[in-house]
């Protein structure tokens, strides 16, 4: 190698490494073109010309270039990340751990939060899964608490929704999750006006217990395949009801809210694990405390799952129920993905219309 071809070659290198590229690069082509290349000393402002008629026929291939950054790479670098932590919430003697949906672009925002609530043998991953709530989370930006049950209060890791201990407000597993999520809400920049609660079967059930013993902390509820608060006192009860839709519990000791919080609720017609009359009395004991009217409409989802909405409102036309009646469906989450276990993928989305409901609701204080 020349002493000129050394030069442009130790020049195309000082000006790659001081990030000059462009000028390395047409160095090296006006090198290999037969063109006098331009060398710039660093110490003048004046470049001087050096012509090299023999260069070398491989040059310098692009990868012996100093890389360039990736404007991809470093995007991806450089953007926050949603995260999905562990946490453990202990209240009057009960624990629970948790898993709770912490969005990207969270910092300096109040946003909403959503507490899910899983039913019999799942847990927050399963859940989570299966309804694809992170997702919409990470669309729309909000957080998601997911409680767990412990299998030492519940061998089936199902909430205690029939236990009269657990039905009342500053006792039991309402309190303990009424306490989690206000230590979520004082941790993180938690909206108070858009808290919501939603679950699944014994998850949806403790859900509208929630909304009727703190009815100050939710602005909304929604119930998938779930049963009214106070339909059961005990197992046997607990039993009976899921089979049958009614109550052996008299209406008069099951607890009511001092507000009847807006619900919007989910129910296969043809369930078979938690009768759908169960469905139709969570709504039936919210419209008898709101005087309401309401219109009613068929559907038909893009998989061909058919569908029938109750929109009721009140006297100022305000939305405070849905009903969504799932025509031939069984237990499972409507829309959800298979990645999750009782789910239904036919639709239509249950977690989508349950957040497009919520959204519509503020808390009042």
């Amino acid at each position: 190698m020349n002493d000129t071809m050394q030069t442009m070659l130790r020049e195309a290198t000082r000006l790659t490494q001081s990030g000059r590229l462009s000028e390395a690069t047409e160095a090296i082509q006006r090198a290999l073109s037969g063109t006098p290349a331009m060398v710039h000393n660093a110490t003048d402002s004046a470049p001087s010309h050096v012509f090299d008629g023999e260069v070398i026929a491989r040059s310098v291939d692009a990868d012996e270039l100093p890389a360039q950054p990736d404007t991809a790479d470093f995007n991806r670098g450089n953007a926050r990340v949603d995260t999905f932590i562990d946490g453990s919430h202990t209240h009057a003697g009960l624990t629970r751990r948790y898993k709770l949906f912490v969005p990207a672009d969270h910092a300096g925002k109040a946003l909403p939060l959503v507490m899910m609530l899983h039913g019999c043998t799942q847990n927050p991953d399963d859940f989570a899964a299966g309804t694809r709530m992170n997702e919409l989370a990470r669309e729309q930006d909000f957080f998601v608490l997911y409680p767990e049950q412990a299998q030492d209060s519940n061998p089936q890791r199902c909430w205690n929704w029939f236990n009269r201990s657990h039905q009342q407000r500053g006792s039991g597993e309402p309190a303990l999750l009424a306490s989690m999520t206000r230590t979520v809400m004082a941790e993180y920049a938690i909206d108070p006006r858009r808290v919501y609660v939603a679950g699944l079967s014994a998850g949806g059930a403790m859900a509208a217990v929630m909304g009727s013993t703190y009815p100050e902390l939710f602005a909304a509820v929604g119930v998938h395949s779930g049963l009214p608060t106070g339909a059961a006192t005990n197992v046997a009860d607990a039993l009976a009801v899921m089979k049958s839709g009614t109550p052996r519990v008299a209406s008069a000791r099951a607890p009511r809210s001092t507000s009847a919080l807006p619900t919007i609720v989910f129910h296969g017609t043809k369930d078979q694990v938690v009768h759908p009359k169960n469905g139709e009395q969570i709504i039936n004991r919210l419209l008898a405390e709101n005087a309401a009217g309401g219109t009613l409409e068929q559907g038909i989802s893009a998989s061909g799952q058919r569908y029938l909405r109750a929109v009721h409102r009140d006297a100022s036309g305000v939305v405070i129920a849905e009903h969504w009646q799932l025509a031939g469906a069984g237990h499972a989450w409507s829309g959800g993905s298979q990645a999750g276990s009782y789910t239904d993928p036919k639709g239509p989305d249950a977690s989508a219309e349950m957040l497009r409901f919520f959204m519509h609701h503020t808390h009042v204080n």
